[in-house]
């Protein structure tokens, strides 16, 4: 119904490096999607968890956990890629 629409990019998430399948996902979906996936990485946090069941978003939640951290990353990636 809109033929502008357009994907700005694709962001992992809940990415666990310990977990070997994370990167292999991770390696398989750049080699696929290449430049349309975000470099910001969000892992999986248990923070980022919580916050819901505290009414709060992540980043007033915890702003220093590795997961809202990786948010604020990705926020400026996603304002990089909108003024091209």
């Amino acid at each position: 119904f809109n033929p502008d629409l357009a994907i700005l990019g694709v962001v992992l998430t809940m990415f666990d490096r310990r977990n070997n399948l994370s990167g292999q996902v991770a390696e398989d979906v750049r080699a696929c999607l290449g430049p349309a996936v975000f470099d910001t990485i969000v892992p999986r946090n248990v923070r980022l968890s919580e916050a819901p069941s505290h009414g709060l978003p992540a980043l007033i939640y915890d702003l220093k956990c590795p997961g809202s951290e990786a948010y604020v990353r990705l926020a400026r990636e996603v304002m990089g890629r909108l003024s091209r």
